[in-house]
């Protein structure tokens, strides 16, 4: 059977990455971001669709579809930042306001061309939120069978502590995300996943690779890291390098940056800051730096030749990072897509 997808909001292209990789022939992606046309096509040889899905007509969804297409599949991670604990602060203010609808976006297409499935992933607090049940609601009256899990990253082998929402919709049986494929013995680590990458300095970057890039660290940050211990806090640190928040008795408890990471476990969340060692706890396990690009997108398991710029394409850091931080990771999808192909064989 030819099974073709298209993903919206594509970025550059974590979801349709994994999909492919289970045998997913992926049509397009669609995203408003131009800057991500270039790493989308040129690491998935798929079409790049630069456009506000808020103004394209689902018409036109529909008919990037192959009319020799035999299951549709509709795929996408809407932006999610309305929903993360980070920005529960700014609930209901301008600051969000613009991006809360996008999910109502993807009900609206998926009611107008009737995918075969519907894939989603996003943050856990989203399953809290009115807009959530009422995409599934759109979901259900167009005669879908929905099934949707908070997953734990490790088990679908991301070597970070991630926790995603994956919802799998099917109008041709059910179809539901397979088991776990790790557990507490064998989650995928750091060690393993950029062990073996060159050795680099803050500041430097590789010769072979230009991803692999550490941003450079202040004199009293460098002093910090240097006294960071892997897993530890900075009560590991002398106290001339404390922050004044953290003398205060109500910054006491707060230890969730400045830290390294551990060679033998999973990695935090990786953030769209996850460059910045001060950003969370994205100090590399030994180098005295935070980890650089590439080890954050081989973390958010993007193949390592994956390609983001050449000189042709040139991004700054920030926008490289918000890149990487915001995909879906590649082996989340592949379970994903691997799910897809099961059910449907089966």
């Amino acid at each position: 059977m030819k099974i073709n997808a298209v993903d919206l909001f594509c970025g550059v292209g974590g979801l349709t990455c994994g999909l492919k990789q289970a045998g997913i022939n992926v049509v397009a992606g669609i995203d408003i971001e131009e800057k991500c046309r270039y790493p989308y096509e040129y690491n998935n040889h798929s079409k790049f669709i630069q456009g506000d899905l808020k103004a394209i007509k689902s018409e036109s969804i529909a008919n990037l579809y192959p009319s020799d297409t035999d299951i549709t599949v509709l795929a996408g991670c809407a932006p999610c930042q309305p929903f993360s604990s980070y920005s529960y602060r700014y609930k209901g203010s301008n600051v969000l306001i613009n991006k809360l609808d996008l999910l109502d976006t993807f009900g609206r297409i998926a009611h107008d061309i009737l995918p075969d499935i519907v894939s989603m992933e996003n943050v856990p607090q989203l399953a809290k939120e009115p807009i959530f049940k009422k995409f599934i609601n759109t979901l259900k009256q167009n005669d879908y069978v929905v099934n949707w899990h908070i997953v734990f990253a490790p088990e679908y082998g991301v070597p970070q502590t991630r926790k995603r929402l994956v919802l799998l919709a099917s109008r041709i049986g059910n179809i539901d995300l397979m088991s776990p494929l790790f557990n507490k013995n064998n989650y995928p680590t750091v060690r393993q996943t950029i062990y073996n990458l060159p050795k680099i300095n803050a500041g430097e970057t590789s010769s072979i690779d230009p991803m692999h890039k550490a941003v450079k660290l202040n004199p009293i940050n460098l002093q910090r890291i240097k006294q960071s211990m892997p897993g530890g806090t900075w009560h590991d640190w002398d106290e001339e390098l404390l922050l004044d928040a953290y003398k205060k008795k109500s910054g006491k408890s707060y230890t969730s940056v400045y830290g390294r990471m551990k060679w033998d476990d999973p990695a935090p969340t990786i953030t769209t800051k996850f460059y910045g060692y001060g950003n969370g706890r994205f100090g590399h396990p030994e180098q005295n730096r935070a980890i650089s690009f590439r080890e954050g997108a081989m973390l958010q398991t993007f193949p390592k030749n994956y390609v983001f710029f050449d000189d042709n394409h040139k991004i700054s850091g920030r926008q490289l990072g918000i890149m990487i931080g915001n995909a879906v990771p590649v082996k989340l999808a592949l379970s994903i897509g691997n799910s897809i192909i099961k059910n449907i064989s089966g």
